[in-house]
């Protein structure tokens, strides 16, 4: 297992903030704005438009269905410039499916950081919810900050994260997550909790502490040295019960401000629904803290 290393800030210099105007959306831009500030990085604000269907649309009616989108996009447009101002920002906009515009927007613009609220839930037809928020941060080339509804402390001016838990598999996903980890609690100067869960035993192990012992000695082996001379390391094992569930409740016990998580990419064309709910979506939709999600 390789050992990160410590000393090597993240690099935040284009951050996206895509927002349907809800309330969920609204808690995510302070996080957005906070952030930006902290890493004086420019901040790009996006709102997508689903396409309108024209096949149902008789043909001479195009035109005033055409100048309806561009009036709903430049209403868009001006209250997106209303509430990013104050940083250097730019506003974008789209039509068409909303992870398809998006993913346009990180590659043209460089993104290194996508800020997201998330409805945690599927059903009616919304813009950052369900397995669309899923797809969102399963695709994306960059990192996803996603703000849940069950956050409930926003920040009002600099951010601070004082205590982020990662969850990690050890697999090679949670170690780019931990690399993320690693430099928000050296930039912040934060406690850093790494957290292994265990669902239950494999078969035929009985000894459980020395299955505990076993996972301590590997989450303490991917924590450089150094990192204790700028911040307090901690290691976790839970056994038992659903890993989501338990991370979000570890979580909210210790009162982290942010939980940081590895996740994997999708394969091929297979589309996420809201029939495969995983342990990532869970604790999205559920953690009482801001999640950031990194790909390999």
């Amino acid at each position: 297992m390789k050992t990160l290393e410590a000393g090597k800030r993240i690099a935040l210099k284009n951050i996206l903030f895509a927002t349907d105007f809800s309330p969920y959306s609204n808690g995510a831009l302070t996080y957005a704005l906070a952030i930006a500030r902290q890493y004086g990085a420019k901040l790009y604000g996006a709102h997508v438009l689903p396409s309108g269907d024209y096949i149902f649309v008789a043909p001479d009616a195009w035109p005033g269905y055409a100048q309806q989108e561009e009036k709903l996009q430049q209403e868009a447009a001006a209250r997106l410039e209303e509430q990013i101002r104050g940083v250097p920002h730019e506003v974008l906009s789209g039509v068409g499916a909303v992870w398809n515009v998006l993913s346009r927007l990180i590659g043209e613009h460089e993104i290194d950081l996508l800020v997201v609220g998330t409805h945690g839930r599927t059903g009616a037809r919304k813009l950052l919810m369900g397995s669309v928020a899923e797809k969102i941060f399963r695709q994306a080339a960059c990192p996803v900050l996603s703000v849940g509804p069950s956050v409930s402390c926003k920040p009002t001016g600099e951010i601070q994260f004082q205590k982020i838990l990662l969850a990690t598999d050890f697999g090679e996903e949670s170690l780019a997550a931990l690399q993320y980890a690693i430099s928000l609690a050296e930039e912040n100067q934060a406690q850093l909790a790494l957290l292994h869960v265990v669902r239950e035993p494999a078969a035929g192990i009985s000894d459980l502490d020395a299955m505990r012992a076993s996972l301590m000695r590997r989450l303490q082996k991917i924590v450089p040295p150094e990192a204790e001379s700028w911040c307090r390391v901690e290691c976790l094992v839970e056994v038992g019960g659903p890993p989501a569930e338990r991370i979000v409740e570890i979580a909210t016990d210790r009162a982290a401000d942010l939980l940081v998580l590895g996740v994997r990419p999708t394969r091929g064309v297979s589309v996420v629904t809201h029939l495969a709910y995983t342990t990532a979506q869970h604790v999205v939709a559920q953690a009482s803290c801001p999640v950031l999600t990194v790909r390999s």
